[in-house]
């Protein structure tokens, strides 16, 4: 019932308190990366949500567009300043998600909206991922952040689907906040994507 009924007003409540009361933060966000890193000072990228529908991401930008002498994009941790990685280390180049939780793309808590091209990868079981909405923060987050293994992340994603209601909800928002405060179990830059690929190549042979 907290599900179907209540959950998507919870987070459209809450996520709009947030967002009046974070406006301040994230104009001033704005304007540093406009000045550190250029414009766009937001970065969109196209992730899949609920029953794997595409929607856009809103996030702060975190890199550069330095290119090399023949004018290809630089790699990614050439390009992410330590400006940049203060950000995402403290999750507030999350902040434009809050809009994306609005517009109903995303919930508070949910699995993580992870890249399209790892969707031909995911196991039947896994699929069941996009069952719900994607989440500003979820049970791996709590559990390891980008610190465990992507089968073990994925599997916890799962887990929270099967669980999900409004005790665990409010457990996960709870733990999130002191693991960001903390700055606790983050790992920042390409590996992630890296780790994702050999943990799926395993997974398929």
């Amino acid at each position: 019932m907290y599900q179907k009924y209540f959950k998507r007003v919870l987070d459209l409540v809450l996520s709009l308190l947030a967002l009046i009361i974070l406006m301040p933060i994230m104009i001033i966000i704005y304007i540093l990366v406009r000045i550190k890193l250029g414009k766009p000072a937001i970065f969109k990228q196209q992730r899949p949500g609920k029953n794997g529908k595409i929607f856009t991401l809103y996030k702060f930008r975190t890199m550069t567009d330095e290119k090399d002498e023949d004018g290809n994009l630089l790699p990614d941790e050439q390009r992410l300043t330590k400006f940049g990685k203060t950000l995402r280390s403290t999750s507030l180049d999350e902040l434009p998600e809050l809009i994306n939780i609005i517009k109903g793309d995303m919930a508070i808590v949910g699995p993580r909206p992870l890249l399209a091209e790892y969707l031909p990868y995911y196991t039947e079981e896994e699929k069941h991922r996009h069952d719900v909405r994607s989440g500003l923060t979820g049970l791996a987050q709590i559990s390891g952040r980008n610190t465990i293994d992507w089968n073990e992340r994925l599997k916890l994603d799962v887990e929270y689907v099967h669980n999900c209601s409004f005790k665990n909800d409010v457990k996960i928002i709870l733990k999130t906040i002191r693991k960001v405060i903390k700055e606790e179990d983050i790992l920042v830059g390409k590996e992630q994507i890296i780790n994702f690929d050999k943990e799926r190549e395993k997974a398929i042979k």
